[in-house]
């Protein structure tokens, strides 16, 4: 079944986050504020690293499925495009005042059974459904970047978030082609599962570095090299905040 979505942020994740819902048949709408973030979402979207012409060229696109995927999504600066959406996604920067503001506001535009979900790296669910009438309806998805790439589907239920929103989006990150896992949220720890597991290997890393015993560079060779990642820690840094222009790590 294909919703009507609406990613909130045009940057790296929440241009990526709507490409990927695209390609999989959903009518996307990606919401910013600022232009220029517009337009360098469609690039990204049509000629990135990971956009849907290098899926074609790539064999994994056909140019009929890239145009129809492109055909859908609509890049706006328009919030009011949630007044229709089934699924809003949150991918603004990671300040929570910034994202309880929002969520306050998209639960007075959203249809009141629409469901509002956080593409946060950590912050509580609960804080967010507290900024709404509609706990239920909210939920913690979080992506990795690069988002057509990565399989993450860390799925976060708040304490009050009904069964039916998880089974939800469960099927959406599933259908999307990722591996979803559902955790539960905890307030008083930051970044879920992935990213306090991921920040207790970046602070170990960063000592490595500290102390002189091998540089960034080395320490993402390694990784790679040893566990078969795409990455490395500081690669994944880099790539996360700043977009995946390159291969390897920088």
């Amino acid at each position: 079944m294909n919703e009507r979505i609406v990613v909130i942020g045009a940057g790296v994740m929440g241009s990526g986050i709507a490409q990927v819902l695209a390609v999989v048949g959903h009518a996307v709408s990606c919401v910013d504020v600022e232009p220029v973030a517009l337009d360098r979402a469609r690039e990204e979207i049509e000629r990135g690293r990971f956009g849907l012409g290098s899926a074609v060229s790539r064999g994994l696109l056909s140019e009929g499925q890239a145009e129809d995927a492109l055909a859908r999504i609509t890049l706006t600066g328009d919030l009011g495009a949630v007044a229709t959406a089934d699924l809003v996604i949150e991918a603004v920067p990671e300040r929570l005042d910034l994202k309880v503001r929002l969520f306050r506001d998209l639960d007075r535009r959203a249809p009141e059974g629409a469901i509002l979900a956080s593409n946060s790296s950590g912050f509580p669910v609960a804080a967010l459904a507290a900024a709404t009438d509609r706990p239920g309806l909210v939920i913690g998805w979080h992506w990795a970047s690069p988002a057509p790439v990565m399989k993450l589907a860390e799925i976060v239920r708040g304490p009050e978030t009904d069964d039916a929103t998880v089974q939800t989006v469960v099927r959406l990150a599933a259908a999307a082609g990722k591996h979803p896992v559902v955790v539960k949220d905890h307030p008083m720890a930051w970044g879920y599962v992935a990213n306090r597991v991921y920040g207790a290997m970046i602070r170990e890393a960063n000592e490595v570095v500290r102390q002189g015993i091998a540089t960034a560079e080395e320490i993402d060779r390694l990784m790679i090299d040893c566990f078969r990642w795409p990455t490395g820690p500081f690669g994944m840094a880099a790539g996360a905040t700043g977009g995946w222009k390159s291969e390897g790590s920088r």
